[in-house]
This record gives C-alpha cells, structure tokens and sequence, in this order.
C-alpha cells in the first residue's frame, strides 16, 4: 500500500471519529486538510495534494455522519493497512490532533479515541506483523467480524453523477425509513426532484412555494405519497449546488420516461419557476436547455410556457 492509499484510509477513520458526537465541525476539516497537505514533511513522500476523485471519496464521509458500524470497518481497514510502527505512531498523533483542532473533545469522541487507539495498538509490526499477513489468521478475523456493514463508496459514481440520488440513498438508511421504494424508481425520484430543484435554485433561492410547488408535482405526476414526494423534495433542494451533472440527469430522465411524461414535467417546470408569481430570464432559459435535453421540440417548450404562463408570454 503506497503512503497515499494509507493516509486515505486514516484520513476516513479521522473523520469517522469526529462524527462520534453527531457532528463534524469546520475546525476538525480543516485541521484534518491541513495535516494531509503537510505530511511530505513527515517523510510520506508521494503524498501531494490529493487529486479532486480522492477528496470527493473524502467528502462522501464529511457530509454525513458515519455510524458505528461503518467506522468499524474503516478501523479495521487501518488495521490492515498499518506496516510500520512510524505509520503507528502518526495514526495515533493524527487522530488525536484533529479531534482536539475544535478545543473541546467531548466524552463520546473520547470514548471513540480510544476504541481507535487499543485497535491500532493491537496490530503486530515488524517480524509478528509479517507473520500475521503470512498467515492471514488475524487480518481474516477482523474483515469477517465487520462484513456487510456500511460502504457507502459503493454509491461513489452516484456521488459524483447524481448527488440526488446518493442523498437519498443515505438518508434513507441514516433515518432508518420504513420506507420501501424500488431502486429503479428512487432514481427516477432523484431525476425529477433534482431537475425541478436546479430550476427553482437558478436564483440562488428555493422559496416555501416553489418547495411545495415541487412535492404537489412529485405526488401528481408520479403518483407517490405526499410523505416521499415531501423526502424527495427537501433532499432535492438540500443537494442542489453547482456540482450537478445535468445533462447526465437530462439524459437518464430522457430513457427512463414516457414523452407524454416529459411534457407533464416540462409544465411543472415552468409552474415551480413562476410559483412566486413571475418568472425570470435565467429560470426560463433554464428550462429551455433541459426541454431540448429531455428530447422535447421548441413547440413542446411553447406550448407548455403558453399553458403555464398565458398568451402574453414571448417565445
């Protein structure tokens, strides 16, 4: 394992512990950001900045918190990465470093140093070390005890592609949902929310009725409940930034819908744009490119902004 791939799997496990007492404060990102650039200077010699792929593994992490099960597995991921006791001791003064960057360390991020510090103490180095990968009796033993728990970088494209998606993927499981939606379906779900979430979004503000103009069209349209057209909703917005792919959503959207289901959506465009009352030359435009995305003709654009808008509406 290169330093780089190391501090990865350390760099996780840090921010597994901070999200102990339920949140992960700007003090222990930064402190954790900070450490990973300067670890050249502690001998880790191919570690550089990390490139934009490895900070988005990083950041599926920060963003929401990381429950027992799954830092269990990151732990034993460190555990089988340790080959040095230098590796040892920066895991330990590392760990405790960014945990302590926002001034107080509470009693269950205490308690998780801990449990982190008595793991990385029992790993063999040296001639035992070798003897256990040899074998495999002790490394074997630590990845069957944590199988099948959380891996949320299995959903990493989704991350990347479709960050509608991943949100509610996790918050699914985070809240512990009862629930029960087809994959094929959530993803359709995703699409629409988060179409609908970048046109209100245009300028840099999602108002109350444009919110609620999105879960009416959800639960109309598609004919879900108001409590997962609600979900979608606020996951939708929550996500919505310029980091969207949109023309990859456009796309999918496009092969996963009817045409008769896409000019539906297109007239919800337009409602959800002009839900405060007055819509505006970026939101229109916005709209304009994701009709032409959606596989839809400028008479299909017309026709839905005259039925939205009235008569007095320019082409």
């Amino acid at each position: 394992m290169s330093d780089k791939q190391f501090v990865m799997t350390l760099a996780k496990v840090i921010i597994a512990a901070a999200w102990a007492d339920g949140e992960i404060t700007n003090e222990e990102v930064n402190s954790l950001k900070d450490l990973i650039f300067h670890l050249r200077q502690s001998g880790f010699d191919d570690v550089n900045q990390l490139n934009a792929q490895e900070w988005a593994r990083l950041e599926m992490y920060i963003e929401t918190p990381v429950d027992e099960t799954e830092r269990a597995r990151l732990v034993v991921d460190l555990q089988n990465a340790l080959q040095s006791q230098q590796q040892k001791e920066m895991a330990h003064q590392t760990l405790r470093r960014v945990m302590e960057a926002d001034g107080v360390v509470s009693d269950s991020e205490q308690e998780v140093l801990a449990e982190i510090d008595k793991a990385i103490d029992s790993v063999g180095i040296g001639f035992l070390g070798d003897l256990e990968r040899l074998v495999g009796g002790a490394v074997n033993k630590r990845s069957r005890a944590v199988a099948g728990a959380p891996n949320r970088e299995l959903y990493f494209d989704d991350f990347i592609q479709n960050k509608v998606f991943y949100s509610l993927t996790q918050r699914l499981q985070i809240d512990k949902s009862d629930l029960k939606i087809p994959e094929d379906e959530l993803r359709t779900l995703s699409l629409v929310g988060g179409l609908m979430a970048k046109v209100a979004y245009v300028d840099r503000e999602v108002t109350e009725t444009e919110f609620n103009g999105m879960v009416k069209a959800i639960g109309d349209i598609w004919e879900v409940s108001a409590q997962l057209a609600t979900f979608v909703a606020e996951v939708a917005v929550s996500a919505v930034d310029e980091t969207y792919d949109t023309f990859r959503m456009m796309r999918e959207l496009t092969e996963s819908t009817s045409e008769r289901e896409r000019r539906k959506f297109l007239d919800v465009l337009f409602a959800v744009a002009n839900a405060d009352g007055q819509i505006s030359y970026d939101e229109t435009e916005e709209i304009r490119k994701m009709s032409r995305g959606i596989n839809l003709t400028h008479k299909d654009f017309i026709d839905s902004k005259l039925r939205i808008l009235g008569e007095e509406t320019v082409s």
